[in-house]
């Protein structure tokens, strides 16, 4: 499926999630539920699915919260009402965001889904650990989408990284600045992590900004190489994964 041009990547992400919970629930879902699912914080999810609302791929209404239903949005007392969310008819039609994953490989979803975790866990981790065993899988990563997915992570744990040992240093702003509305800003993030990576000093061992731009041209290769389809699902996992360390 070709990318929504009423949704961005971001957009894309929740619509797809709403559908696999409806799905899934066989009927409307809260939105602290998608938030779990995606990782990120109730209200977001929240914002997202009313915009979802206003551009006519999702609607909202209320349930009465039974015992189990409060408690598996975090709420307590049963019987108040709450706000649910569905998929309209127009967002069916669509079919599933990750159709477009789907066809892109089971290997690739899988890769795609431990990376996503392994940002999750570095939030409460040594990003530095993380990164490090990020970039050991790398040699093995032989399939350009798959690289390129498992690069994309190592680069953001890196601006983490460096975040975090950098005081008022925030290169995701940066990032943010730098982004464009095209797949130029895969190449952008590349450049930008191994910036900052070089301006921080490092422990001792081979210097992480050494291991970055060994891989660098490797990742650009491989960028160069994907089909606009794969670019496209690779700008949406990119989003996925900014709001995985968020």
């Amino acid at each position: 499926m070709k990318t929504i041009s009423k949704l961005t990547a971001r957009q894309q992400a929740f619509l797809e999630k709403l559908l696999e919970l409806y799905r899934e629930h066989k009927g409307p879902v809260h939105y602290s539920v998608v938030a779990e699912r995606l990782g990120v914080n109730r209200f977001s999810a929240y914002d997202m699915l009313k915009v979802l609302e206003e551009k006519g791929f999702a609607s909202s209404s209320y349930a009465l919260r039974s015992g189990a239903s409060a408690a598996a949005v975090g709420h307590a007392g049963p019987g108040r009402s709450m706000v649910v969310f569905a998929p309209t008819s127009q967002a069916t039609a669509l079919g599933t965001p990750g159709a477009q994953d789907a066809r892109l490989g089971e290997d690739w979803q899988r890769v795609r889904e431990r990376v996503l975790n392994r940002l999750r866990q570095a939030r409460e981790a040594n990003p530095r650990e993380t990164l490090n065993e990020m970039l050991a899988r790398l040699p093995d990563t032989n399939l350009p989408l798959a690289f390129c997915t498992e690069m994309i992570g190592a680069l953001l744990l890196n601006m983490q990284r460096v975040r975090r040992r950098a005081g008022g240093l925030n290169p995701f702003r940066a990032l943010a600045a730098l982004r464009t509305d095209d797949a130029a800003e895969l190449e952008t993030l590349a450049g930008l992590s191994v910036g900052v990576a070089l301006s921080a000093d490092d422990e001792d061992g081979p210097s992480v900004a050494q291991r970055l731009l060994e891989h660098a041209h490797h990742y650009q290769t491989n960028l160069s190489r994907l089909s606009e389809e794969a670019r496209s699902a690779l700008l949406q996992f990119l989003e996925e994964a900014l709001d995985a360390l968020d």
